[in-house]
C-alpha cells in the first residue's frame, strides 16, 4: 500500500505527529469539568420530567466514609411489590460532583421479583448521591445518601 493513500494532499508525516501532539497536550492541560448541585438537579428534573417526587421508599446503601472513591459498592432497592399493577420501571442514580451528574439507569419489570440492584460506582469527592426511581404508575420516588470521601476516584479538582 502506498503512503500517500491515507494522507491529506501537503500533509507531511511530521506535520501529523507534531499536530497530534499538540491536541494531546491541549486536552490534557484543559480544566477538568465537574458537576454540580445544579448539574444534578438538572438531570434529574430531565429523568423525571419535571414530575414531584416523593421522598422515601428508595434506599442507597453506600458505605458512609469511603477511604477511596476508585471502585465504591453501591446497593439500591425500591419498596414495591412488583406486580403487573404495582412495579418499578426505572431507577437511576445520580450524583453531585462526578463529571457526568448521571451515573446509572437500570430497568426493571414485574418478572424482576424485586426492584433491587448492586453494582460499583466511582465517586470523586465526598457527594450525596440520589436514586431516583420511576413507577409503573408513572410516579417518582428518590432516596439519597451522604458519603465521605477520603481518596478522590477522578482527577484531581482544580482549586
Amino acid at each position: 500500500m502506498r503512503d500517500d493513500m491515507h494522507t491529506t494532499p501537503g500533509a507531511t508525516r511530521r506535520a501529523v505527529l507534531t499536530g497530534a501532539a499538540a491536541s494531546a497536550a491541549l486536552i490534557a492541560a484543559a480544566p477538568y469539568a465537574w458537576s454540580t448541585t445544579a448539574e444534578m438537579d438538572a438531570a434529574i428534573k430531565a429523568f423525571t420530567g419535571g414530575a414531584p417526587m416523593k421522598e422515601g421508599g428508595v434506599k442507597v446503601d453506600i458505605p458512609i466514609l469511603l477511604e477511596s472513591g476508585h471502585s465504591v459498592p453501591t446497593i439500591v432497592s425500591v419498596e414495591s411489590p412488583m406486580t403487573a399493577a404495582d412495579h418499578v420501571k426505572t431507577v437511576a442514580l445520580f450524583n453531585e460532583k462526578n463529571p457526568l451528574p448521571q451515573v446509572a439507569e437500570f430497568h426493571f419489570t414485574p418478572k424482576s421479583g424485586r426492584a433491587w440492584v448492586s453494582t460499583r460506582i466511582r465517586l470523586s469527592d465526598s457527594q450525596r448521591v440520589v436514586a431516583v426511581a420511576k413507577m409503573s404508575d408513572d410516579s417518582f420516588r428518590m432516596g439519597w445518601i451522604e458519603v465521605i470521601v477520603t481518596l478522590p476516584a477522578c482527577a484531581e479538582e482544580p482549586r
